[in-house]
């Protein structure tokens, strides 16, 4: 109930639209009119920016990334290339989206890195703390599902699925290729 009320009384203030003059927005990213894009952001090529999306001061959206309807992206928040954040969802400072796994082989006595070229797809209304860190996929997509609410300093190895309706509390590491069903409290 008090979150409810607290919502109530509180609301989230509403968008103004508009882009920083500072903010570096490729000509041929797609941002919605209603958008709104703070001081020294940066939007990649190919890129889309939903209805209503805010985007914080000195993020940085990838190439191909696509950010959802109502979607925040607080300060200094990075999402790399081709990734997806999907609508409502809220991402808190210092977040890391997509970046490299821990992928790496053994030949001779030294470590070959495996480039990691799937993405993160996270589903709507999800919440990443602040300086949380989600990898891409080696080769599948690291997938987190709708409605998942992740805390503060978090970290999800590559290839992870995080089922819907799961939330981790604080300092939680997942390591990659591990699979989280949904209603999870960790």
């Amino acid at each position: 109930v008090y979150a409810k009320v607290a919502s109530i009384l509180h609301p989230a203030p509403p968008v103004t639209p508009g882009i920083h003059p500072s903010a570096a927005i490729d000509p041929r990213a797609r941002v919605a009119p209603s958008a709104a894009i703070g001081a020294n952001a940066v939007v990649g090529p190919d890129a889309v920016i939903g209805e209503r999306a805010q985007v914080g001061a000195g993020c940085v959206v990838g190439t191909g990334t696509s950010i959802g309807d109502d979607v925040t992206l607080h300060a200094n928040v990075t999402i790399y290339d081709r990734c997806t954040v999907g609508p409502r969802s809220i991402l808190h400072s210092g977040a890391v989206i997509g970046a490299d796994g821990f992928g790496m082989a053994e030949e001779s006595g030294r470590w070959l890195k495996i480039p990691q070229i799937g993405r993160v797809v996270i589903g709507a209304d999800v919440e990443i703390g602040a300086n949380t860190t989600i990898d891409r996929g080696a080769i599948d997509d690291t997938v987190i599902e709708d409605d998942v609410k992740l805390d503060n300093q978090i970290q999800i190895g590559h290839n992870c699925f995080i089922g819907a309706h799961t939330a981790i509390a604080g300092c939680v590491g997942i390591a990659g290729s591990a699979r989280i069903g949904r209603n999870c409290r960790i």
